[in-house]
């Protein structure tokens, strides 16, 4: 039996997770601060949109709803993106544009297991599910994309023709905005990316989970997405994939998509009959109303106020304590950070975990986005290991109580 199984790496947010737990950590124990969550506050902001909290379940609700989704609920999502990206475009998204599925890894998985035999790149750092997801499925060649640190972990649209023609990519993952980094590509930029992936053929994913949190236009209401710059959805070859966990702040709901051609979609949905089944009916439903474009728009202004507030308190917080960014967030809830001028003892990711946790906050170390991170975070090194993720999801009051903490692990080991 010992060789049957093979051990599965846990993701950076479950690897630290685990370790707090056995130092009394649970999810709710108010004597915590968790700066490693990957979800966003979930009560009501001010001026955002009414929280659900009843969902009603009719006697059709209790079966099996259809593996793409319902029909109701993928009309929504095509009329949003045509609504906020595509009114100056002649081909719109209909609903057999729209695969949905049960979160965003099951999305992901489904989207995957559609994938033939090819070159698939992804970059580094990026979302920490990415590399375990993709390796495995042992149909395509997976090939990481190292980005760098002394140019902010930005790829140019000339670097990313290169790297499609140089590697025979022919599809490529990127979050957008990136999680960890932040880093954000808008405008003619992720033009360029789109009409990259046209022109090469390679099939473009774009992740954009964190759509709506951008904070070049604060207030405005504004989000991003790669539909804004797609000529014909059955012909570009780009994909996206969203959900309401993030932008809608209901990851309990388990409910994703993927955007992408007739064709493609017909693939994932029968992948998504084998592997997770879909999403539940009820739920579905729930998600109709909060997808119109009035109320999206609504939400968005709400949430990049409130998000932007904390954005700008950690920064100014953690760049007094010694902390530095090789580039400041633009977009998600994250931040990137870098220790490495910190004191002996907290000047690695690994030991900064280490201690905050000994101060009840965690956070999750930078070796847990690099290439093999099951490897990388046990013994191995990694180009990461002064760097860390941490998370503004946290409503501000845990932020600030958060904040303190570290100030004043900080302050013990500099000697203040």
């Amino acid at each position: 039996m010992s060789e049957t199984f093979k051990d599965v790496p846990m993701t950076g947010v479950i690897y630290a997770n685990g370790k707090a737990a056995k130092m009394g950590f649970y999810r709710g124990n108010p004597d915590w601060v968790t700066m490693a969550q990957g979800q966003a506050e979930t009560g009501m902001l001010e001026g955002g949109l009414e929280r659900v909290d009843n969902i009603p379940c009719s006697e059709l609700d209790q079966e099996y709803a259809p593996v793409g989704g319902l029909k109701e609920l993928r009309q929504a999502i095509a009329d949003m993106y045509n609504e906020l990206y595509r009114q100056d475009k002649e081909h719109k998204f209909t609903f057999e544009n729209i695969s949905v599925a049960s979160g965003g890894r099951a999305a992901l998985t489904r989207l995957f297991a559609s994938i033939g035999r090819c070159n698939v790149g992804h970059f580094l750092p990026d979302y920490t599910a990415y590399e375990e997801l993709l390796t495995t499925f042992a149909d395509f060649n997976t090939i990481p994309i190292m980005l760098k640190p002394e140019t902010g972990y930005s790829f140019t649209v000339e670097e990313l023709r290169d790297e499609i023609q140089g590697r025979g990519l022919s599809a490529l993952l990127v979050s957008n905005p990136c999680n960890p980094t932040g880093a954000v590509i808008a405008g003619e930029e992720l033009k360029g990316w789109v009409e990259a992936g046209r022109d090469l053929d390679c099939s473009i994913i774009f992740d954009e989970f964190y759509s709506s949190y951008v904070y070049d236009k604060v207030g405005h209401g504004e989000t991003l997405s790669a539909a804004e710059h797609i000529h014909n959805i059955e012909t570009d070859g780009a994909l996206i994939v969203n959900g309401i966990g993030k932008n809608q702040r209901y990851p309990g709901w388990r409910v994703a998509w993927v955007v992408a051609s007739k064709k493609v979609i017909k693939s994932i949905n029968s992948a998504g009959s084998f592997l997770d089944g879909g999403a539940p009916r009820p739920i579905q439903r729930a998600c109709i109303p909060l997808l119109s474009p009035e109320n999206v728009t609504k939400e968005t202004k709400a949430l990049q106020n409130t998000f932007n507030k904390k954005r700008q308190l950690m920064m100014r917080e953690l760049k007094e304590m010694g902390i530095t960014f090789d580039r400041e967030p633009e977009g998600s809830f994250y931040m990137w950070i870098n220790v490495s001028n910190l004191p002996e003892g907290i000047n690695t990711g690994e030991d900064f975990l280490n201690e905050a946790m000994k101060r009840k906050v965690i956070t999750i170390p930078g070796s847990a986005f690099d290439v093999n991170p099951g490897k990388r975070m046990k013994k191995a090194g990694s180009r990461f290991k002064n760097y860390l993720r941490l998370s503004y999801g946290p409503d501000i009051v845990s932020i600030e109580k958060g904040l303190t903490r570290l100030r004043e692990m900080v302050k013990d080991f500099q000697g203040i």
